[in-house]
C-alpha cells in the first residue's frame, strides 16, 4: 500500500486529477493518508464518499484523512463537521504542492474568483496514470452554462482552457512513457478555447495533436456538447483515422420542452442531425450518451420522447442517470416526479440501452479489430466496445477476428 492513498469518486477528470493529487501528497512527505476526490453530480455520489470516508476511518485507526473534489468545493463545513476528516481541501489548491506541504493552508476558496486559464492543470504535469494503459489529459475545466439540474459549476467554476502548447507537450511526453492512446477530458471540453487569445475552437485542439504528435496512435474525447462541434471537429472525424470513431454526448434528454426546462442549447432535431451528419463522415461511429431519467415535470409521453432517442440517434452505450435534485439548482424547485416513477423509467432506459448494446456486439461477429488491452484480461476496440483480452499484457495494440461477445464484451478469435 503506497503512503497516500486516493479513492475517486465521480469522473473521468477526477481520475486525471487524483494522480496529480497522489503525487503532490507524496512528495511533500506524507504517509498513512487517504484523500477522498470527491464527486457531487447526485446526492447519491455525496452519500457514498461520507460512508467511505467512515469505513476507512474504522478499517485504518490513525489514518489521516483529507477530503477533496467537488462535493468538498461545494459543501465544504459537512465535511470539516466529520469527526473523521483531518483537511478539507477546495478543487482549486488540491494539487498544488505548496498545500500538501503544509496541510494548516488547507481551505475552500471562491472557485468563481479563478482569473487564470488552466495551464496549471494539465493533467497535473502526470506522465503517467496509475492503473490505466490510456492515457487521460485535462485540457478544460468549470463550465459557463447554467443547466437547471447541475451542481457542478459551482464545484468547477468558470470554464478555463489549457494552452494548445502545453496540452501538446504533455501528450508527447505521455507517449514517451508508452502510452498509445490519450483521452481528452473536461467538464465541457467543446467550450475549450474562448477563454483564450483568438478564441480558438475545440477542434483547432484536436487538429494540432493530432499534427504534432505524430507518435500518437489513438485519441479520443471525452463527453461532448453536440451543439459546440466546429467544422474542424467535422473534418477530423472525417478525415483522420487516429481519432478513434468513438463520441459521448451529453443530450440528457430526448423531449424538447424538458430540454428547454433543463436549458439545454440543442433540441430533439439537432440532436439527430449531429448523429446523421457525423456518421455520414463515419459510418463506423459509435455514439454513448447521458440521459436523465425523470427529470422534474416529466411525463409518460415526454419520457417516451427519450426512449425512442436511443433508436433515432442510434445510441449503442447509455449513461443513465435518474434525477436527482441537488439543493440549489432551479431543477429542486420545480415539481418533482415520483421516485418510484423515475426509478422505473431508468429501468427501462437501461433496458433500452441494453437492447442497443446487445444488437451492437452481435454486429461486430466476424470484423476484423483493433484492441488497446487494459488490465483484468479486458480492452477497448477502436469504437469503444468492451473486449475479452484473458492473458494479453496491458497497453498492447492487437489485432484480430471478432468470434462472438458474452452478452458485455466481444470474445476474439484464438487464430
Amino acid at each position: 500500500m503506497s503512503s497516500v492513498d486516493v479513492v475517486t469518486f465521480g469522473c473521468r477528470l477526477n481520475a486525471v486529477e487524483s494522480e496529480a493529487v497522489r503525487r503532490a501528497a507524496e512528495a511533500a512527505g506524507h504517509a498513512d493518508t487517504i484523500v477522498f476526490n470527491t464527486c457531487a453530480v447526485t446526492q447519491e455520489a455525496v452519500k457514498q464518499a461520507r460512508q467511505a470516508i467512515r469505513r476507512a476511518s474504522r478499517e485504518r485507526p490513525g489514518a489521516r484523512i483529507v477530503v477533496t473534489g467537488c462535493a468538498a468545493q461545494i459543501d465544504p463545513q459537512s465535511f470539516k463537521d466529520m469527526p473523521e476528516v483531518g483537511a478539507v481541501i477546495g478543487n482549486a489548491d488540491k494539487a498544488r504542492p505548496e498545500i500538501w506541504a503544509d496541510l494548516a493552508q488547507a481551505r475552500v476558496n471562491d472557485i468563481f474568483a479563478l482569473p487564470e486559464t488552466a495551464h496549471h492543470f494539465v493533467a497535473g504535469a502526470v506522465d503517467a496514470i496509475e492503473g490505466h494503459t490510456r492515457a487521460f489529459v485535462e485540457v478544460q475545466n468549470g463550465c459557463d452554462h447554467r443547466c437547471t439540474f447541475c451542481i457542478i459549476p459551482y464545484g468547477r467554476g468558470p470554464s478555463r482552457s489549457a494552452a494548445a502548447g502545453d496540452v501538446v507537450t504533455q501528450i508527447r511526453k505521455l507517449c514517451a512513457n508508452g502510452y498509445r492512446e490519450a483521452v481528452l477530458t473536461g467538464v465541457d471540453i467543446t467550450s475549450w478555447g474562448h477563454d483564450l487569445p483568438g478564441r480558438p475552437s475545440f477542434g483547432k485542439l484536436v487538429k494540432q495533436i493530432l499534427r504534432h504528435v505524430p507518435e500518437l496512435e489513438r485519441l479520443r474525447v471525452s463527453s461532448i456538447d453536440c451543439i459546440e462541434a466546429d467544422a474542424d471537429l467535422f473534418d477530423v472525424i472525417g478525415a483522420e483515422p487516429r481519432f478513434m470513431p468513438h463520441l459521448h454526448l451529453s443530450l440528457q434528454a430526448g423531449d424538447d420542452l424538458i430540454l428547454k426546462r433543463m436549458k439545454r442549447r440543442h433540441s430533439r432535431d439537432e440532436a439527430i442531425a449531429f448523429c446523421a451528419q457525423v456518421r455520414a463522415l463515419r459510418p463506423d461511429i459509435v455514439f454513448g450518451a447521458d440521459i436523465i431519467a425523470g427529470f422534474p415535470t416529466e411525463t409518460e409521453v415526454m419520457f417516451s420522447q427519450s426512449l425512442d432517442l436511443v433508436d433515432a440517434c442510434g445510441l449503442t452505450h447509455l449513461h443513465v442517470f435518474p434525477y436527482s435534485p441537488r439543493p440549489g439548482t432551479p431543477a429542486a424547485r420545480m415539481p418533482q416526479v415520483a421516485r418510484e416513477a423515475i426509478k422505473d423509467r431508468a429501468k427501462r432506459l437501461r433496458g433500452k440501452g441494453a437492447l442497443a448494446l446487445d444488437e451492437h456486439l452481435r454486429k461486430q461477429t466476424g470484423r476484423q479489430i483493433r484492441v488497446l488491452t487494459e488490465r483484468g484480461g479486458t480492452g477497448r476496440a477502436e469504437d469503444f466496445t468492451p473486449v475479452a483480452t484473458p492473458g494479453a499484457a496491458p497497453g498492447m495494440l492487437i489485432d484480430a477476428r471478432v468470434a462472438g461477445d458474452d452478452g458485455a464484451r466481444l470474445l476474439l478469435s484464438a487464430s
